[in-house]
C-alpha cells in the first residue's frame, strides 16, 4: 500500500457500541439503599406533626435520623450515575431528540432533590432538647419537600425522557414503556401535595413503583438497536 493511498474505512458491524458501564448494577444500589431508608425511618413524624413532635423524635431517634440522611445521600449516587448512563445509552441507541437529554435532567434533579432531603434530614437528627419547636419543623419541611414531591417530579422526568425514546423507537416492551409514563405523570401529579393532602399517595407509588420500574427498564435497554429490534420483534 502506496502512503497516499487512505486508510480503509472499518465496517459499521465492527465497530463496539459505547453504551457506557452497566446500568443495573446502580439501578439495584439505589432500590438497595431506598428501601434501607424506608426501614430505618419508619416511624419518622408524618408532615403534618408539630415541630415540638419533630424535636422530641430527635431525642428519642436521632440516631436513626442521622442514618436515614447518610442512606439517602447514598442513594443519589447511583441515581445520578443512572441518569448519565441511561442518557449515554440512549445516545449509542440513536436517540437524538430530546428525550436523552430530559432522562439526564430529571435524574440529577432527582438525585440533588435526595441530597437536600438527606441534609435536612442530618441536621434534625442533630437537634437539641431546646431546640426551638419552630426549627425542628422548618427542617423537617425541607426534607419532605426535597424527598417527596422534588424527588417525584425529577424522578418522573427521567421516567417521561426513557419511556417516550422507547416507545417510540421500540427498545422496551410495551408494559415497561407504559408503567414509566405512569410514574411520570404521577410524579408531576404529586407536586400537587404540597396544596392538596389528597396527593399525597402519589409519593410512594413514584418513590416504590418507580424503583421497579427503573429496576425493568435497567435489566430490558438493550445495548444495540439491533437487538432492540429484536426484542420488539419478539414481544410483538
Amino acid at each position: 500500500m502506496s502512503a497516499s493511498t487512505p486508510p480503509r474505512a472499518a465496517a459499521p458491524g465492527a465497530r463496539r457500541p459505547q453504551s457506557g458501564p452497566p446500568l443495573l448494577a446502580p439501578a439495584v444500589a439505589v432500590a438497595a439503599l431506598t428501601v434501607a431508608y424506608t426501614a430505618v425511618n419508619r416511624a419518622t413524624p408524618h408532615p403534618d406533626a408539630t415541630g415540638a413532635e419533630v424535636v422530641r423524635y430527635a431525642q428519642e431517634h436521632g440516631g436513626a435520623a442521622r442514618l436515614g440522611g447518610l442512606l439517602l445521600l447514598a442513594a443519589a449516587v447511583p441515581l445520578a450515575l443512572c441518569a448519565a448512563v441511561l442518557y449515554r445509552r440512549l445516545r449509542a441507541l440513536g436517540i437524538t431528540a430530546p428525550g436523552s437529554a430530559i432522562t439526564l435532567v430529571g435524574g440529577v434533579l432527582a438525585a440533588v432533590a435526595l441530597v437536600l432531603s438527606a441534609a435536612g434530614a442530618w441536621a434534625s437528627g442533630r437537634l437539641p432538647a431546646d431546640a426551638p419547636p419552630a426549627l425542628g419543623r422548618a427542617l423537617a419541611d425541607v426534607s419532605f419537600l426535597a424527598g417527596g414531591p422534588a424527588f417525584a417530579a425529577g424522578f418522573g422526568l427521567l421516567a417521561a425522557g426513557v419511556s417516550v425514546s422507547a416507545l417510540l423507537a421500540g427498545l422496551l416492551p410495551r408494559a415497561v414503556t407504559w408503567s414509566g409514563l405512569v410514574v411520570a405523570a404521577a410524579g408531576m401529579l404529586s407536586l400537587l401535595a404540597l396544596v392538596a393532602d389528597g396527593f399525597m399517595y402519589l409519593l410512594p407509588v413514584v418513590r416504590f413503583g418507580g424503583l421497579v420500574w427503573l429496576l425493568f427498564a435497567a435489566a430490558l435497554l438493550p445495548l444495540t438497536r439491533r437487538h432492540s429490534n429484536r426484542s420488539d420483534n419478539q414481544g410483538s
